[in-house]
C-alpha cells in the first residue's frame, strides 16, 4: 500500500509539472511586439479605437475572414462600411481578394489602409511590401530617390531584401520614439477640426514616393511636416473611397489620445459610414482567423472532458499496470577468489596489526623447524642460528627480530613489508 501511495505522489507532481508547462509555454512568444488587431490592448493594437466607436453607438465588427467574404455577409449591409486595414500584415494577401475587395468599394464602401511607410513602429519589422497597396489601393509606392547618388528606386524593396537585411535595420531604433507630425494641405471634410495628428516611429523609417499605375488620379490631403512629404491621399472607385494613409500608427493606443488623431478618425467614420454601416477592423491578416478561435478552443466542456479521461486512464494505468519491485535476479555461487577477497578484508577489519605480526612469525618459525629440523633449535625463535646462517643477511636477521619485538610489545608492524621478507628469507634457505 505504501508503494501504491509513493507511486500515486509522483505520478500527481509529474501531471502538475505537465501542467505548468501546458499553461505556461507561451510566455516566451509574449514577448514579441503584437499586431494591430482590434482586441489588442497593447500600444500597438486598435482596441482603444473599437472601444470608443462602439461607445459612441457606432457598430465595430472584427474581420476575420479573407475579402472575399465580404459580399457574403448578412450582418452588414452592402454600402455605406468602413473597413480598416493595416500593413505590414503577418498573413499574406491572395490575389482572389483583391478582385473582391475591389467589388465591395465601388459598391458604395470605403477602404482605410493605414500603411507604415513614413513612420516604422515596432511592429512593422516584418518589412513593408509595397506591392499589398498595389494589390489593395491601386497606388504604388517606391523608394524616394536619394540625394547622394542614384535613384533609390533602383534598390529592391524592404519586402525583397534579405531577412538578414532587415534584421540588422534594428539597430536605428530610437529613444524615444521619433515623433512625426501630419499636416493638412487644404479643408477637406475628412481634416475639418485638425490641425496636426501625430504618429510614433520606434525605428527610423523610409521616405516613398506615391504613383498611380492605372489611368486616374490620386489627391494628397495631408503631408509631413518634418520632412515635406505627403503622407494622407484620397482615390475614388466607383461609388466607394479608397483613404491610404502613410502612417501605420495614427489610430494606434498609444497615439489616439494625442495631437487630433481622434478627430480625424471621427471626420473619416463620421463622412463614410451609411445607415447601418458598420467599421470593420482587418484582423484575419494581423493572425486573427475565424478558422481557429483560441477563447472558443478553451471553453469548449469537451476539452476539459477529454482531458478528464486521459488523466483518469493515465493514473489508472500509473497504479494499476505498472510494476512496481523490479523481477527478482537468480543468486549465483561466489567464486573461490571473491571468497579469499572477502575473507581477507573480514580479517583486516577486525584483526589488529601487533597479533596478525605474531601469528607470521609463529607460522615462520613453524615451518623454519619443520624444513631444518637437523640445524634448528626447537625452542624459542632461532635467532642465532638465523643470524649465523651463511646464506642470509645480517640486516635482514636483525630487521626481523625487531618487527617480532614490536609485535610482542603490541605496536604496530608492517604486514606486507614482514611478509615479504618472510618470504624472501625461506627462498634464501631452500636455495
Amino acid at each position: 500500500m505504501r508503494e501504491r501511495l509513493i507511486t500515486l505522489s509522483c505520478a500527481l507532481g509529474a501531471l502538475l509539472l505537465f501542467a505548468t508547462l501546458f499553461l505556461r509555454g507561451g510566455a516566451p512568444e509574449r514577448s514579441r511586439v503584437a499586431p494591430p488587431t482590434s482586441i489588442e490592448r497593447g500600444a500597438s493594437g486598435l482596441l482603444g479605437a473599437r472601444r470608443w466607436l462602439e461607445g459612441e453607438g457606432i457598430r465595430t465588427v472584427s474581420l476575420r475572414e479573407r475579402f472575399d467574404a465580404l459580399a457574403r455577409r448578412s450582418d452588414v449591409p452592402p454600402s455605406g462600411n468602413l473597413l480598416i486595414v493595416t500593413t505590414p500584415v503577418v498573413t499574406a494577401f491572395r490575389l482572389s481578394e483583391a478582385g473582391a475587395l475591389d467589388r465591395w468599394v465601388r459598391a458604395g464602401n470605403t477602404l482605410l489602409v493605414l500603411a507604415a511607410l513614413s513612420d516604422r513602429p515596432a511592429w512593422a519589422l516584418s518589412g513593408f511590401a509595397h506591392s499589398d497597396l498595389s494589390l489593395l489601393a491601386g497606388l504604388e509606392f517606391v523608394p524616394r530617390t536619394r540625394p547622394s547618388g542614384g535613384p533609390a528606386a533602383a534598390a529592391p524593396s524592404r519586402a525583397s531584401r534579405p531577412a538578414t537585411t532587415r534584421l540588422l535595420r534594428t539597430t536605428d531604433e530610437l529613444k524615444p520614439p521619433r515623433q512625426s507630425t501630419l499636416v493638412p494641405n487644404r479643408s477637406h471634410p475628412y481634416l475639418a477640426g485638425v490641425h496636426t495628428a501625430v504618429a510614433l516611429s520606434d525605428y527610423a523609417p523610409e521616405v516613398w514616393d506615391v504613383r498611380v499605375p492605372r489611368a486616374g488620379f490620386v489627391l494628397s490631403l495631408a503631408h509631413e511636416r518634418e520632412g515635406g512629404e505627403g503622407v494622407l491621399w484620397l482615390r475614388s472607385a466607383g461609388a466607394g473611397t479608397v483613404i491610404v494613409s502613410g502612417f501605420g500608427s495614427l489610430f494606434t493606443n498609444r497615439v489616439l489620445g494625442l495631437a487630433d488623431n481622434a478627430r480625424l478618425l471621427a471626420n473619416i467614420v463620421s463622412a463614410s459610414l451609411g445607415p447601418g454601416g458598420a467599421v470593420l477592423f482587418d484582423d484575419e491578416h494581423q493572425g486573427l482567423s475565424a478558422a481557429y478561435d483560441p477563447a472558443k478552443f478553451y471553453r469548449d466542456p469537451r476539452l476539459y472532458a477529454t482531458l478528464g479521461v486521459l488523466v483518469a486512464v493515465w493514473l489508472a494505468w500509473v497504479l494499476g499496470g505498472t510494476r512496481l519491485r523490479l523481477p527478482p535476479s537468480p543468486a549465483r555461487a561466489p567464486r573461490e577468489a571473491e571468497l579469499v577477497r572477502a575473507t581477507g578484508m573480514f580479517l583486516a577489519r577486525v584483526l589488529r596489526p601487533p597479533a596478525a605480526a605474531r601469528r607470521m612469525f609463529e607460522r615462520f618459525f613453524q615451518r623454519l623447524r619443520a624444513r631444518t629440523r637437523r640445524d634448528a633449535p626447537d625452542v624459542g625463535p632461532p635467532w642465532q642460528w638465523l643470524q649465523e646462517h651463511p646464506r642470509l643477511e645480517r640486516a635482514d636477521v636483525a630487521q626481523l627480530r625487531q618487527w617480532y619485538t614490536d609485535a610482542h610489545s603490541g605496536r604496530r608492524v608492517p604486514l606486507q613489508r614482514l611478509h615479504n621478507l618472510i618470504v624472501r628469507t625461506e627462498r634464501q634457505l631452500a636455495s
